[in-house]
């Protein structure tokens, strides 16, 4: 049996095979949509900040001293 997903725009029926040639996608035109949300930051992977920037602050790290020379 062969394996189909869904469109992830459009959610259309798409078998997974060497002949299908956007998948995951039904057509170019669903590609393009998904891309066009990526590039208008309608998706996003959500990451985690590397630290948190008032814990920098209650440190002793102000931001006047920072760039000081000593």
């Amino acid at each position: 049996m062969p394996t189909t997903v869904k469109c992830p725009t459009c959610q259309k029926e798409v078998l997974w095979s060497k002949e299908s040639q956007f998948k995951p996608f039904c057509s170019e035109r669903c590609k393009l949509i998904d891309l066009g949300d990526w590039a208008s930051e309608k998706h996003a992977i959500p990451v985690k900040p590397e630290f948190d920037p008032e814990l920098l602050d209650s440190l002793g790290y102000e931001e006047t001293d920072f760039f000081k020379d000593h």
